[in-house]
């Protein structure tokens, strides 16, 4: 149950005052109403329609085939659940790399016709002018370097990114970057502790890590796997919470099992 200091609404400026007074942010992912309701009641800060969707919902192998389509639907659903927390709708593959224009109909179309609050792209220095141009026309953008889920075919693996002085440099430059175009957040994924504690300290704007470490400014996960529902990627970073996938999948069994020996329903449970 949400205390009362949780009941307020959460901002952009908000995620900023929490870094300044050293108030971690915790953030998970939603994908319907139902899962973004128990969140916002909970007292989670941000709710993220992450394209992980296309994995943990729609049966895709990686987030590549996830359509803008796709992505409304998803967010304008967990929309209808959600009263304090800040939802924020990542921007798929292809909905913002063909053009600075496409990007900006784009992004408008999240809030417009969805309701998000706030967009996230995937990319460094390449995509700070289309970041910049967004937030002019007053859409708040959360980064997002490190290990980027739609690079993949170009990463060739889901592996930690930084380790190499010339690339944490860069993800240091492009972080440095991603703050002055405008940005509000960067999700750091997947890059070593040490390497995103020195992007938290060099920029004033929150880090969100995800297997980044503890000295991000908050942390994210998917909620699916924090849960034990989507057990086909368990990665190291990733607490279990709970193993909902085992117990739900009981639950299937037994009342399978009851309905085929006639036990359910009973007369208790009849009209």
């Amino acid at each position: 149950m949400s205390t009362s200091n949780n009941l307020k609404k959460v901002t952009v400026p908000s995620l900023t005052k929490m870094k300044e007074k050293g108030e971690q942010i915790a953030v998970l992912t939603a994908y319907d109403y139902l899962m973004a309701n128990m969140l916002d009641e909970a007292g989670i800060d941000v709710i993220l329609v992450g394209d992980s969707l296309g994995m943990v919902v729609l049966g895709f192998d990686s987030t590549i085939p996830v359509t803008m389509d796709m992505m409304l639907h998803h967010v304008a659903a967990a929309k209808r659940g959600i009263k304090r927390a800040l939802l924020v709708a990542d921007m798929p593959f292809l909905s913002y790399q063909i053009s600075v224009e496409k990007a900006i109909e784009n992004a408008g179309r999240f809030l417009q016709e969805a309701g998000a609050e706030a967009v996230k792209l995937e990319g460094g220095e390449i995509v700070a002018k289309t970041i910049e141009k967004i937030v002019k026309l007053g859409i708040p953008v959360m980064g997002h370097i490190g290990l980027t889920p739609q690079s993949i075919n170009q990463f060739g693996s889901y592996g930690v990114v930084g380790k190499q002085k010339k690339i944490a440099q860069q993800l240091i430059k492009d972080a440095q970057i991603l703050e002055d175009s405008g940005a509000f957040s960067i999700v750091l994924e997947k890059v070593p502790s040490d390497l995103a504690k020195e992007i938290s300290e060099k920029i004033k704007i929150p880090t969100i890590g995800i297997g980044a470490g503890k000295y991000c400014d908050g942390q994210v996960l998917v909620s699916h796997d924090m849960l034990g529902i989507y057990d086909k990627f368990n990665p190291k970073f990733v607490r279990r919470y709970a193993e909902l996938g085992k117990e739900i999948r009981s639950a299937f069994s037994n009342y399978i099992k009851d309905v085929k020996n006639n036990k359910f329903p009973a007369e208790n449970e009849s009209y």
